[in-house]
């Protein structure tokens, strides 16, 4: 793998908790997923992360253990300071390590909720937190009106950390447009932006690309729809299968297709890698090197689901 700095960042949703509605992960991870389990499997994916030049790592308060394990690999490598770190605070981890646990995280868009959440993430990351997104941001969510909150952002932004919003459900353009607009004092709040694109759901995408025209930074997630677009599942959705074609004809893996496809919009600053195992890391990073035409990518998305067709089907996934 090569060292140049990637467009490909990691993500650790996957990585850090026992359960997640991603698939095969019996076979990836194993019967055994303990805690420390967990803890080796994430510090070797960040190795290899590295050595392949990835430098912004994605971790959120919700994802299990993920801030605690990106953190004890940071302490362990106190001469790696080039890598972005981008967390999120708004759910709650309640599934107790427990893979058939009923649920597994809730959402908290309160006040309260930032105030404990940053500085658990602050104890934690210290000052290699640079990114703090409000986690799934949808229209009827708090925090895009609540003016206690909004000031309390604001007052971290003051301090040097820059703050940011990840997306979910259907109207993600909306989301994106209307908090962009939000100010504190004739400033505006957030210079960054996470959102689901890929080439089932492409709906953002005109939203992203204008808030990347203003400066904004655009990091995608979800770009194989959570397993959807991976060798470990067979969608039949049409965006899907002609991305396996795709990926036929240039002879690669479908994942590469459908990475590639978001590294072809020059509004995406960053692409996160959802890899649970070195073997998809490395499948994942080599989506670099593959250039795909507008054509082809048009080709693609002109086949996507209805956003809200797409929202639902993930919102059925299993918690594995």
């Amino acid at each position: 793998m090569t060292r140049v700095p990637s467009r490909i960042g990691i993500g650790l949703a996957a990585a850090g908790r026992p359960a997640y509605i991603t698939p095969s992960r019996a076979t990836d991870l194993g019967g055994g997923r303990d805690v420390e389990q967990l803890r080796s499997l994430t510090h070797d994916l960040l190795e290899a992360a590295y050595a392949g030049g990835v430098r912004y790592v994605d971790v959120a308060r919700s994802y299990g253990r993920a801030e605690e394990f990106l953190a004890g690999w940071l302490r362990s490598r106190p001469e790696i300071e080039d890598v972005v770190v981008g967390s999120k605070w708004g759910y709650r981890y309640v599934g107790g390590w427990e893979m058939e646990a009923d649920t597994h995280e809730v959402k908290d868009h309160s006040l309260s909720a930032f105030s404990e959440q940053y500085q658990l993430s602050r104890e934690l990351l210290g000052d290699r937190l640079s990114i703090y997104h409000i986690h799934s941001l949808t229209p009827d969510s708090p925090a895009l009106g609540d003016r206690a909150l909004l000031r309390a952002l604001s007052t971290l932004r003051a301090s040097g950390c820059r703050l940011g919003f990840s997306t979910s459900g259907p109207r993600q353009g909306e989301v994106i447009r209307r908090a962009l607009e939000l100010e504190v004092d004739g400033r505006t709040l957030f210079t960054s932006v996470q959102a689901t694109w890929n080439v089932l759901e492409p709906s953002a995408g005109p939203a992203l690309a204008e808030a990347a025209g203003n400066g904004v930074t655009v990091i995608v997630k979800e770009a194989l729809a959570n397993g959807r677009l991976s060798p470990a599942e067979t969608d039949l959705a049409p965006a899907a299968m002609a991305a396996r074609a795709l990926a036929g004809t240039h002879g690669v893996s479908v994942d590469q297709v459908a990475i590639a496809a978001v590294l072809a919009q020059p509004w995406a600053w960053r692409v996160l890698s959802g890899a649970v195992t070195k073997q998809q890391l490395t499948a994942n990073l080599a989506a670099g090197a593959l250039q795909l035409n507008p054509l082809e990518v048009g080709r693609l998305t002109a086949l996507a689901q209805s956003p809200e067709e797409y929202w639902a089907q993930r919102s059925d996934r299993a918690w594995r």
